[in-house]
């Protein structure tokens, strides 16, 4: 006879309800619904915000956002993409940007009108164009780009928009006291792929190597390092146990939950490949 917890976030602040659901045998597809559940449940708790057509912005914490931009990905069609926002004491740090320059302007320019901050920092997940499409109205704002230094080569090689300033493993930001982590911890959905860590708000931002709790595949392989994925999923979650709110580039927010589905849909598609 076993308890289940279902941790619930409210919105705009980092606490928790612990909800207890009565005493009964949990099987493993039931505990898997829970999961699944408390993904969707937590997401709807956040408040959501509007600011154009095809942008939408979800306040996680007081100091942190998830922006939403839906745009045309050539071979995908309409795709919505997330991006994370950290602000404090009037300054943002901006992680991914929209695919085009006037969604990237649309966002910057919510952000100082709404939230009273001038974006001063960047930094993408990847090189692909749904994290740095915007790159260069973003320099022409003066605001400084950091990437991993394999996402400035990559960049450079594909006629992308390229970062100022790199880093090789890490790279620690400060925000007015509050601590941000970028890490390169390996390959996955592309050679470059970096996470980011927020300790303060127990936020981690795992772009495009992390899948949504509904995602049935891996999404774009055109660039992946698909050997390397799965050991670079399993070392995020080594290295971040306390993560309680995981964002992926695609798709819902939600916590840990994401990270294991991920590896299984690795694990699938290295099974279904042998």
């Amino acid at each position: 006879m076993e308890y289940i917890v279902i941790e619930k976030y409210e919105t705009g602040c980092n606490c928790k309800k612990r909800q207890i659901i009565g005493k009964m045998k949990v099987s493993i597809s039931f505990l898997l619904l829970v999961l699944i559940q408390s993904s969707v449940w937590s997401q709807s708790d956040y408040q959501r915000i509007r600011i154009s057509n095809d942008i939408e912005v979800i306040r996680l914490s007081e100091k942190a956002c998830v922006h939403v931009s839906v745009s045309e990905i050539e071979g995908f069609g309409k795709v919505s993409s997330n991006g994370l926002i950290v602000v404090n004491e009037k300054e943002a740090f901006l992680f991914d940007t929209p695919v085009t320059d006037y969604q990237t302007e649309t966002l910057v320019t919510w952000i100082a009108d709404s939230l009273k901050a001038h974006v001063t920092t960047f930094v993408p997940n990847h090189w692909h164009n749904d994290c740095l499409g915007g790159l260069e109205y973003l320099h022409s704002k003066g605001i400084k780009s950091f990437a991993n230094q394999l996402t400035i080569i990559l960049a450079k090689e594909n006629g992308m928009p390229v970062p100022q300033q790199g880093f090789a493993d890490s790279l620690r930001l400060n925000l007015h006291g509050t601590d941000i982590y970028c890490h390169y911890l390996g390959g996955g959905h592309s050679a470059d792929n970096i996470v980011v860590w927020i300790p303060s708000e127990k936020i981690l931002f795992g772009g495009c190597m992390v899948k949504d709790i509904h995602s049935k595949g891996l999404g774009n392989l055109s660039d992946a390092k698909i050997e390397e994925w799965l050991p670079t999923i399993q070392k995020v979650k080594a290295k971040f146990p306390n993560a309680e709110i995981i964002i992926p580039g695609h798709g819902q927010v939600g916590g840990k939950e994401l990270l294991e589905h991920t590896k299984i849909l690795l694990q699938k598609y290295h099974k279904d490949e042998n």
